[in-house]
């Protein structure tokens, strides 16, 4: 192929149509007429060969080829984007700039107060505008609406850029008054007790859940499913501090991440132990769009967000390392 020949407006039509999957939307999007695309679309499938996208009963579905070609497509155009830009600097101590980060309740809880004190200190100007998973898609964060999501990812666009801030373990939080503290904290102990819900929060609108869908429930539950086992959910919460909170009040066991417990390291009515059993850890991430890989004043932000979070792994390292030890005879240890 001539590469000369190729219109490369087509590229950008490509990325548009693959990311809204629906003709009528990436003309609106790009400000085109319905036909022009339509022709666009008519013209990347002589390009490739390939359909592209095919109608089904969900709609317009990207067909095997286009879904290897996305991510191609979208590093060239941030490459055409950043060697088109003008080469600015940040300053920090000047800009009024506002950042939107999405944070999971457990990243908020942890990571963000740190950060948006470093960012008072460095860039008093700016402002943060922190928003929940679901408040945003990661439609949002490709497109650079969004500058940063924040949280643990099941799964993540092919195109994002990520770095992992840390891998994280679990701990149970307790009321110090709690009549299982009587006897030693074991498998059984844990599960005659009764248990405050955590939520994983991803992407969209939250719904209800179902206590007998363990696949549902997340990192716990699925743990404990695996050995045959099931515990009693009296709360069910989307909010850490909340589940912290119920945990102080109430003869309640909250299971969660280590960092999340270590906030409560000082508080004389709580006690902290490690599960009596294994919950495989998670990691922490952070990811955004190609399009701000090379923008100045996101680099500046990414660099801030990960010194903070390497600040907090360092300090919580002594205190977490109770929750990263595994006894020889596995998941059905008493006390740890």
């Amino acid at each position: 192929m001539d590469i000369s020949r190729v219109d490369l407006n087509l590229l950008v039509y490509l990325d548009v149509l693959l990311r809204e999957k629906n003709v009528t939307k990436a003309a609106n999007h790009l400000g085109i007429t319905q036909p022009a695309m339509s022709n666009g679309l008519r013209r990347l499938r002589d390009l490739f060969d390939d359909p592209l996208l095919v109608r089904t009963s969900e709609g317009m579905t990207a067909t095997e080829r286009a879904t290897e070609l996305q991510p191609l497509v979208r590093g060239i155009l941030s490459d055409i984007e950043q060697a088109v830009q003008e080469k600015a600097s940040f300053s920090a101590n000047e800009s009024q700039r506002v950042f939107r980060i999405m944070a999971s309740d457990y990243a908020e809880s942890c990571l963000m107060p740190r950060v948006l004190r470093r960012i008072r200190q460095e860039a008093p100007n700016v402002i943060l505008d922190v928003l929940t998973p679901s408040d945003v898609s990661f439609q949002d964060v490709e497109q650079g609406r969004l500058d940063m999501a924040i949280n643990r990812f099941d799964k993540i666009p092919q195109s994002f850029h990520q770095k992992t801030l840390w891998t994280e373990y679990f701990a149970c939080l307790m009321n110090v008054r709690n009549p299982i503290l009587q006897d030693p904290f074991t498998l059984d102990s844990y599960l005659a007790a009764s248990h405050i819900w955590v939520s994983k929060t991803g992407f969209g609108v939250g719904v209800g859940v179902n206590p007998k869908d363990v696949q549902r429930l997340g990192w716990v539950d699925e743990a404990l499913g695996l050995m045959g086992r099931k515990r009693h959910i009296a709360v069910f919460t989307r909010h850490y501090q909340v589940a912290m909170l119920l945990a102080e009040q109430h003869d309640l066991i909250a299971t969660l991440p280590s960092r999340a417990a270590w906030l409560q390291k000082d508080n004389t009515s709580l006690v902290i132990k490690p599960p009596p059993f294994d919950i495989p850890p998670f990691e922490l991430k952070m990811a955004w769009s190609p399009l701000l890989q090379h923008n100045a004043d996101h680099q500046w932000l990414r660099r801030l967000v990960a010194a903070v979070a390497e600040e907090v792994d360092e300090e919580f390292a002594e205190f977490g390392r109770q929750f990263e030890a595994v006894e020889p005879d596995g998941p059905h240890r008493s006390e740890r």
